[in-house]
């Protein structure tokens, strides 16, 4: 028997897992992407692009491709998706489960100002002009228009457009991952004073940190917004260790 797998993605631990799941002969595994990015890296299982349509819009898919497992395996910060998702899952009466990277914590050096949002961190910045690195990607980036007073360095994987109205704002296109070596260069020749990022978690875009940390620079942390109590896992082997065993091939269980 098949057990179609419907995979919430658009992080490299839900390409892992996808990858990591597709080994089983009776796993059928679909990657979804929401299709943010617009190139993505290739992701080595069946992809899907594109919103459902809300809850019900995801309910009816998981109904009408006869989905056995759901899980969501998207961005922390996804949390309209993950709402989406766990109401799904509980209105078709299927198995949920959530990949979830443990979030950065502060250590001895570092100069963390916490907010709630990426508007709170455009006030957090202050009133007099800062050099800020605004490492957040494209999407909510037009929130600091409302204080223009800064000069900015605008990384993202995909071009900002339209440009933002801001007077003095520089652009970067890169993909992560970033050396911590790499980014301390970086914030040395913009001469940045703060830094404003998401807590992301996990290694690849720790650099940041650990540069800004060296250099006594402020990053201004914008929080995880709340996500579903839905069975979960921190990494892909121990979620990969639970599907397994959700699934457990006939033959295992000494039937």
């Amino acid at each position: 028997m098949t057990h179609r797998i419907l995979i919430l993605g658009g992080t490299t631990e839900a390409r892992q897992l996808a990858g990591k799941l597709a080994l089983r002969d009776d796993f059928s595994v679909t990657l979804s992407l929401a299709g943010r990015t617009e190139s993505p890296v290739a992701q080595g299982v069946p992809v899907r692009v594109g919103g459902f349509g809300g809850a019900e819009g995801l309910a009816a898919y998981l109904r009408g491709e006869h989905i056995r497992l759901l899980i969501d395996a998207t961005h922390p910060y996804a949390a309209r998706i993950s709402a989406n998702a766990a109401a799904a899952a509980k209105q078709v009466g299927m198995p949920i489960l959530a990949l979830r990277r443990p979030g950065w914590e502060p250590v001895a050096g570092d100069r963390w100002t916490l907010v709630d949002s990426v508007a709170e961190a455009a006030g957090a910045l202050g009133t007099p002009p800062r050099r800020v690195l605004l490492a957040i990607g494209r999407q909510e980036a037009g929130a600091f228009e409302a204080a223009p007073q800064h000069h900015y360095l605008i990384r993202s994987v995909d071009p900002v457009e339209p440009k933002l109205a801001l007077p003095d704002a520089l652009y970067l296109l890169a993909r992560g991952p970033f050396p911590e070596a790499d980014e301390r260069a970086l914030l040395e020749k913009y001469g940045i004073d703060a830094v404003v990022s998401k807590n992301s978690g996990g290694e690849a875009t720790y650099g940041k940190i650990a540069a800004a940390r060296a250099l006594g620079i402020e990053m201004i942390m914008v929080r995880r917004p709340p996500l579903p109590d839905v069975p979960s896992a921190e990494t892909v082997e121990e979620l990969a260790a639970i599907v397994d065993h959700l699934f457990e091939p006939v033959a295992d269980r000494g039937v």
